[in-house]
C-alpha cells in the first residue's frame, strides 16, 4: 500500500470516528424481567407439564427511545422483552404505569410504545387477558405480569434517564446457517412468481440498528432476525432466553468485557421478526425412536405397526443448552459483524402511528373479488403442533377434513355457524375461539396495529406470527408506498409478536395447505390480506405526514378484572430436620479442572418467594488477596440454578396444608469454562424462606481449586 492510500485511509478512519451531531437524541435502557422460576408453566408449547423449576439464564427487557432533536413530542420507544410475545394486558399496564410517573407522563402512550417478544418458549406463563392462552397454565398469574411489567416500565424509565444526542447508523446482512422452514411444502404453495424473487424459504435477513452517541460511544443496538425461540424444547423447565436471549448476553459481554450479565453499559436486543414457519431445529424432522420410518412432508407424522407418531426435529447441537449456544452464537457472530461495518445514517423525521382494528370482520378485495376475514377460530392442525414442539392425540397437520369426535368436543363450548366454517374453509374448526366467552373471551377480535417510521427505517408492529412470505407481502407494501412518495432508500422491518397476541398470518395460497400456521391463523384464509390492506393506510399516512384523519378504531379492550387463576400460593417452607435452609446439603468436591461441572446442593426456600429481580440466586466467586469477587451469576450463560420439592409437587402441597410444609433444596452447576481463570472458588445460594413471613437466607459452599489440567 501507497503513502498515499495509507494517508487516504487513516483520514477515513478519522472521519468515522469524529463526533457528529445527528438527528436524533437516543437513550437505551435494560431490566431483568425474570418471572417465578418454580411451580408456574412455561409459555409457548402448551405443554402442562413443563412447569418452571429453575434458570438457565435471566430474562430482561430492553429498551430503546429515539427522540426527533429538534421536536421533543416525536418520540418513540422500541422494547424487546425476552419472553414468548407482548400481550394486551401487559402493554395495558405498562401504559398504565407510564402515565402515572409524573417524570415522563404524557410522553410515553399506547400509541409510542411498541413492545415485541423475542418468542422465547421458556419463560413463565400467565400473562394473557385472553383465555385459550391461559388454560394450560391454570389461568392467570399475577407473578408472571408484575415481573414482566415492572420490568419493561424500568427498562423504559432507564432509557429516559439515558437519553443523550446521538446517531443511528444501520448495516444489513444475510445470515444462512441459523434457521430452515419447518413447512416448506406450504412455503411451496405461493405463486411461482413471487418465490422466484427470493433465494430461500426462509427470510435470511438481518437488519442492524446501531446506537452511538455524538462523541462515538457504543450504546446499544436493535437487531431483527426472524427465527423461532425453540432452541429449548418442551421438555426444558429452566427459565431462558433461548437463542435470541443467548445472543444479546453474548453482544452485551463482547462490548463490555469485564461486566458481568444483565449489567453492561452496552445493551443489545436480538428482537423478533416474521419467524412463523421458521425453525432453529437444523436437522431435518425424524420419527421418534424409529430413526428408519420415513415421516410424511405434508403431515408432519411417520407410521409405527400401524400408529401415527408425531415427527420432531432438534439440532444443531447434541442436546437443546447445546442448540441454543450453536444458534445464540450464529446470531451475535453475523450480528457483530454488521455492527462492526453499519456506517450508513439513519437521518429523516421521527413517526409513529398506531390503530385498533376489528379483525372479524375487515372486507377487502382479493383476487378481483369481494372478500372478508372471519371471527377467529383455531382449526384442527392447531392441535397437532410442529415439529419443534409435537401436539397430541390423533391431530395431524395438513388436515382440511377434520376429526368428528375432536370437532364434536370442541364445539360442545361452542358451534360455529355454517357461515363461519364456510369463512374459515378449508380450515376445519376445532375451538370456535372468537365466540367461546367462557369466563371471559377466548381470543382476540380487536387487535393494535403500530408503525414507527425513523428516517429510513420503518418498522410494521404486528400482533401475530407472520410466516416468511407473509412478511415479505407485507414489507414489499409498505416499501412500495414509501417509494412512491420519493423515499427510495426505505428498510422495511416486520417487529414480530407485538403488542398483543392473535396467533399466526399465513398467506392465502399456505392457508390451503392447512399446516399448522394455517390452522393457528385465526381469521381465516385473507388475514394477510387484510393486514397488508390496514397497515398500507398507515405507510400512506406516515410517508405523506397526515396521520390526523386517521381513524384510530375501537377502544382497547381490558379484561384485566375478570381474570382467573388456579394457581396456587406458596405456603410455607419447612426447616430440613437439624439444618437450616441455606445450609448446604451435598458439598463440592476439593478440585476440578477447566470443562468440568461444579455441582453443590443447599437446602432451599420456594425462589417464589423473591424472585431476586436485577439480582441473582447464586454466585460463582473466586478469592483474591482474601477478598471475593463474584465471576459469574444466574444470568451467566455458563450456570444453571434447579430448585425442586424433595417430594412430588401432590405430597408437598398435602404437607403445607397438614404438617407445616416441605423441604426442598437447589442444585446449583457451574460449567468450567476455557477462559476460566486458576484459583480457589466459592459457590453462594441466595433466596428467601416462608414461615410466618418472608425471611432472607444465604448460603456457602466449601471452597475448591480450578486448575487448568
Amino acid at each position: 500500500m501507497s503513502a498515499v492510500q495509507v494517508a487516504l485511509l487513516l483520514s477515513l478512519v478519522s472521519l468515522f470516528s469524529l463526533p457528529v451531531n445527528g438527528d436524533y437524541k437516543i437513550g437505551v435502557g435494560r431490566y431483568d424481567i425474570t418471572g417465578p422460576a418454580a411451580e408456574i408453566e412455561m409459555m409457548g408449547m402448551a405443554n402442562p407439564s413443563q412447569i418452571a423449576n429453575g434458570i438457565h439464564f435471566r430474562q430482561y427487557s430492553r429498551a430503546f427511545i429515539v427522540v426527533n432533536a429538534s421536536n421533543d413530542t416525536n418520540r418513540v420507544v422500541f422494547v424487546s422483552i425476552d419472553a414468548c410475545m407482548g400481550t394486551q394486558i401487559m402493554k395495558n399496564k405498562v401504559v398504565e404505569k407510564l402515565q402515572s410517573n409524573k417524570t415522563f407522563a404524557g410522553l410515553y402512550t399506547d400509541d409510542n410504545v411498541c413492545i415485541s417478544g423475542t418468542h422465547t418458549h421458556s419463560g413463565p406463563a400467565g400473562y394473557f387477558q385472553y383465555l385459550l392462552y391461559e388454560i394450560t397454565s391454570r389461568g392467570f398469574s399475577q407473578e408472571t405480569l408484575d415481573a414482566i411489567v415492572d420490568g419493561i416500565v424500568e427498562s423504559i424509565a432507564e432509557a429516559h434517564q439515558n437519553i443523550v444526542p446521538g446517531k443511528l447508523l444501520y448495516n444489513t446482512g444475510v445470515l444462512l446457517n441459523a434457521s430452515r422452514n419447518r413447512s416448506p411444502t406450504a412455503y411451496l404453495l405461493n405463486p411461482e412468481a413471487d418465490k422466484a424473487l427470493y433465494q430461500y424459504d426462509t427470510d435470511k435477513d438481518m437488519v442492524v440498528i446501531k446506537f452511538v452517541d455524538n462523541n462515538g460511544t457504543d450504546l446499544g443496538m436493535i437487531n431483527w432476525f426472524a427465527v423461532h425461540g425453540t432452541s429449548m424444547n418442551n421438555t426444558n423447565t429452566y427459565i431462558s432466553g433461548d437463542n435470541k436471549g443467548y445472543a444479546s448476553l453474548l453482544h452485551e459481554k463482547d462490548m463490555d468485557k469485564d461486566s458481568l450479565p444483565g449489567q453492561s453499559k452496552f445493551i443489545a436486543a436480538y428482537a423478533q421478526s416474521n419467524e412463523g414457519d421458521v425453525t432453529p431445529n437444523l436437522m431435518p424432522q425424524h420419527c421418534p425412536g424409529h430413526p428408519e420410518v420415513p415421516c410424511d412432508a405434508n403431515s408432519s407424522k411417520c407410521l409405527v405397526k400401524g400408529k401415527e407418531l408425531f415427527c420432531i426435529a432438534f439440532g444443531p447441537g447434541v442436546d437443546m443448552f447445546d442448540s441454543t449456544r450453536i444458534i445464540g452464537e450464529r446470531q451475535f457472530d453475523k450480528g457483530k459483524e454488521l455492527y462492526d461495518a453499519a456506517f450508513k445514517e439513519l437521518s429523516g423525521p421521527v413517526q409513529y402511528l398506531k390503530v385498533n382494528r376489528d379483525f372479524s370482520n375487515i372486507e377487502l378485495e382479493f383476487n378481483g373479488k369481494k372478500v372478508h376475514t372471519c371471527t377467529p377460530a383455531m382449526g384442527d392442525s392447531f392441535a397437532a403442533g410442529t415439529i419443534d414442539g409435537p401436539g397430541a392425540f390423533s391431530f395431524k397437520q395438513n388436515d382440511t377434513t377434520g376429526n368428528k369426535f375432536w370437532d364434536l368436543v370442541g364445539h360442545l363450548l361452542h358451534e360455529p355457524s355454517k357461515e363461519e366454517k364456510e369463512c374459515q374453509a378449508p380450515k376445519p374448526i376445532l375451538l370456535d375461539t372468537g365466540d367461546i366467552n367462557i369466563l371471559y373471551p377466548w381470543a382476540p377480535r380487536i387487535v393494535p396495529l403500530q408503525m414507527f417510521r425513523i428516517g429510513q427505517l420503518v418498522i410494521s408492529a404486528v400482533p401475530a406470527e407472520f410466516t416468511t412470505m407473509s412478511g415479505r407481502y407485507l414489507k414489499n407494501a409498505v416499501k412500495k408506498i414509501f417509494n412512491a412518495t420519493g423515499d427510495s432508500d426505505i428498510i422495511p422491518v416486520i417487529a414480530g409478536l407485538s403488542n398483543t397476541y392473535s396467533d399466526y398470518v399465513t398467506t392465502y395460497y399456505e392457508y390451503q395447505q392447512q399446516r399448522y400456521e394455517a390452522g393457528s391463523t385465526i381469521f381465516g384464509p385473507y388475514t394477510l390480506n387484510a393486514y397488508v390492506q390496514e397497515f398500507s393506510k398507515l405507510a400512506v399516512a406516515l410517508a405523506t405526514d397526515n396521520a390526523t384523519g386517521v381513524d384510530k378504531g375501537p377502544p382497547t379492550p381490558d379484561y384485566y378484572s375478570k381474570q382467573k387463576s388456579l394457581i396456587l400460593p406458596v405456603l410455607t417452607d419447612k426447616q430440613p430436620k437439624g439444618k437450616k435452609i441455606g445450609d448446604v446439603k451435598v458439598d463440592v468436591k476439593e478440585s476440578y479442572a477447566i470443562n468440568d461441572t461444579v455441582e453443590v446442593v443447599f437446602w432451599a426456600g420456594n425462589p417464589r418467594n423473591d424472585r431476586k429481580t436485577n439480582s441473582t440466586f447464586l454466585t460463582v466467586e473466586i478469592e483474591d488477596n482474601d477478598q471475593w469477587t463474584v465471576m459469574y451469576t444466574d444470568a451467566s450463560l455458563e450456570t444453571r440454578f434447579k430448585w425442586e420439592y424433595d417430594h412430588s409437587d401432590t405430597l408437598c402441597i398435602m404437607d403445607d396444608i397438614f404438617d407445616g410444609g416441605c423441604t426442598s433444596h437447589a442444585i446449583i452447576q457451574w460449567f468450567i469454562p476455557p477462559d476460566a481463570v486458576p484459583g480457589t472458588y466459592r459457590i453462594q445460594h441466595f433466596g428467601a424462606y416462608k414461615n410466618d413471613g418472608v425471611h432472607q437466607y444465604q448460603g456457602a459452599s466449601g471452597t475448591f481449586k480450578v486448575t487448568k489440567m
